[in-house]
């Protein structure tokens, strides 16, 4: 039997050794993740020969899994769910041989090929090469209606959802650019849109907040903090405390049909971070025009790299380079 230190994934504090099983597993290529890139690297790898093992992490099939409807996916004229998109581009990359696996990769250390990868804080396997795939995770608010509500009015991605609201009120929260970017965005497509700032500014760029205050359907709301989701099966208002003074409150109503979020999202890099290049945020900084991490072997794929589109389809894509990446690597 042999040890290994771990790494808590969300305090980022070592942890004490743990004991691993005795027999270690070499292979080729290794994903971490199976969202659109995930899954897509690996029907690629799989095809390439360069037999695939992908650990699905605690979220198989990655965000989608938690939207109902995804409209914009090339090949899919009449729409398909989140779940059964990613079922589908999973069964394809089985098909070409990918050994998808359950489980949840718990420490790992880049140091030197091959590459070290603890799973479940017992099976080690030793990579030739390692694509990383594990997303970025939308930040929410906490509340419980606020969950209640995802994918049937509460959404995270403005270009993902927005086209399901047409002419219809829709509320966004947060007062950065991503905010006014996607508060902008909706407002060509809805009704009527209200910007909820909790402070009594907005941290927006001057050229963003001209943009959302040009907008004749944008209604800024600033001091105004979202209380709770409102409705029954799908979202009908929302309830917001708008600051009045120092003591004073006001509880505030608004009826709404869809609540988007845009406060920011959390890359799930932390397990790798002792290793690899991360921007300020803690995305994986690539090398431009390719996947390639600052380790010769280990790649980056989707929204763990990504800090402007966040699609699907981009995802997908980035996780084809990344694999013609690893092929490439290993046959040089």
């Amino acid at each position: 039997m042999g040890f290994f230190k771990t790494l808590d994934v969300e305090t980022g504090n070592d942890n004490k050794s743990v004991e691993l099983d005795e027999n270690i597993e070499k292979i080729k290529c290794l994903i971490v993740g199976s969202g659109p890139a995930g899954y897509t690297a690996a029907i690629y790898a799989a095809r390439a020969n360069l037999k695939p093992v992908l650990i699905q992490g605690m979220e198989p099939g990655g965000q989608l899994t938690t939207t109902t409807e995804v409209d914009n996916f090339p090949g899919y004229p009449q729409g398909v769910t989140g779940p059964i998109l990613m079922d589908d581009i999973k069964a394809q990359a089985e098909r070409f041989g990918t050994d998808t696996r359950w489980g949840e990769v718990t420490s790992a250390d880049l140091s030197s090929r091959p590459f070290k990868i603890i799973v479940d804080n017992k099976k080690q396997i030793e990579a030739e090469s390692l694509i990383i795939a594990t997303g970025a995770t939308a930040k929410y608010l906490g509340l419980e209606s606020e969950e209640k509500f995802k994918g049937s009015g509460v959404s995270a991605c403005a270009t993902c959802d927005g086209f399901f609201y047409k002419d219809k009120a829709l509320a966004v929260v947060g007062g950065g650019d991503t905010a006014a970017e996607e508060a902008t965005y909706l407002a060509g497509i809805a009704s009527k849109v209200y910007l909820i700032v909790r402070k009594p500014f907005m941290r927006a760029s001057k050229a963003m907040i001209e943009r959302v205050e040009k907008t004749e359907n944008i209604e800024v709301l600033y001091e105004h903090n979202t209380k709770e989701v409102t409705g029954t099966n799908v979202v009908t208002g929302v309830t917001l405390i708008k600051r009045m003074g120092e003591a004073d409150e006001q509880e505030v109503k608004i009826d709404v049909d869809g609540f988007f979020l845009a406060i920011g999202h959390t890359p799930n890099s932390s397990i790798f971070a002792e290793y690899l290049d991360l921007d300020e945020v803690g995305y994986i900084n690539t090398i431009p025009g390719s996947t390639k991490t600052n380790i010769p072997g280990v790649f980056a794929a989707g929204d763990i790299q990504d800090t402007t589109y966040r699609q699907a389809i981009t995802a997908a894509g980035s996780g084809c380079m990344a694999a013609l990446d690893a092929e490439r690597f290993l046959g040089e």
